[in-house]
């Protein structure tokens, strides 16, 4: 089995907001942080000693603006296509992510006041449309791209084949990362039900670590806790009424 690297690439912050490089036969990036944060990335990825014009593939795992944002320019600057998958296709063309964000908690709440997170970003076509798990042999990365709906409809991770998951919003670093090592929740999710039982597929699949879009690399096994207690809170909040998701 060929060994899969996963490289964070910071975006915001020591972790708060990041994207990934995938090193395998040819480069991969997972997200493209917020608007303006392309050529940051690229001259990352430079650093690492790999010429960006050789990544193969942009894979963004959701149509949220801090891991969109830069997605057509960091097209332009490597000339890579950019994969998406199909449900979040309409904030991907239009550049806005869905309206209102739907809070996971205090933090959550908060942040829906900041400006930055309804600008538009600039809007950019996916050239690989995601619909199903995906195979990135072709784009020379032994890894799949697996659909994680719940944060977002379209929402995606990357699974190598040596069990590492890029696994974008599908859960996070505690108070976006600033505790190390502690899963919860990221500030927003459509769906959190469906996103809960996205991750547990995901950790049924024995993944080695989670690398999350906020915050460092997470334990499955705290993660799996985690999970065990967050479905615990989602049943006391649907059964009381305030468990809020979105309607399609």
């Amino acid at each position: 089995m060929s060994r899969t690297k996963v490289v964070p690439i910071p975006v915001m912050g020591r972790h708060n907001v990041n994207a990934y490089l995938l090193l395998g036969r040819r480069p991969v990036i997972v997200d493209a942080g917020i608007p303006g944060s392309g050529q940051k990335i690229y001259d990352q990825i430079t650093a690492h000693g790999v010429d960006p014009t050789d990544v193969s593939l942009i894979v963004i795992t959701h149509g949220h603006i801090d891991h969109f944002g830069s997605a057509a320019e960091l097209h332009r600057l490597t000339g890579a296509p950019v994969a998406g998958h199909v449900a979040d296709l309409g904030q991907y063309r239009s550049g806005r992510v869905r309206e209102p964000y739907l809070p996971t908690g205090p933090m959550g709440r908060i942040m829906a006041h900041n400006k930055k997170l309804h600008a538009r970003a600039e809007p950019f076509e996916p050239a690989v449309l995601i619909r199903g798990e995906t195979n990135l042999e072709d784009f020379g990365l032994a890894a799949s791209i697996m659909p994680t709906p719940g944060h977002t409809a379209g929402s995606v991770s990357v699974l190598t084949d040596d069990g590492g998951l890029v696994a974008g919003d599908l859960i996070a670093g505690s108070f976006m990362g600033l505790i190390p090592g502690r899963p919860a929740n990221p500030p927003f999710h459509d769906d959190p039900r469906q996103n809960l039982a996205s991750l547990r597929e995901m950790l049924a699949l024995n993944p080695t670590a989670l690398h999350v879009g906020h915050g460092t690399a997470l334990d499955p096994d705290r993660v799996r806790q985690w999970a065990d207690r967050e479905h615990d809170r989602l049943a006391r909040l649907e059964a009381a009424g305030r468990l809020t998701m979105r309607s399609e």
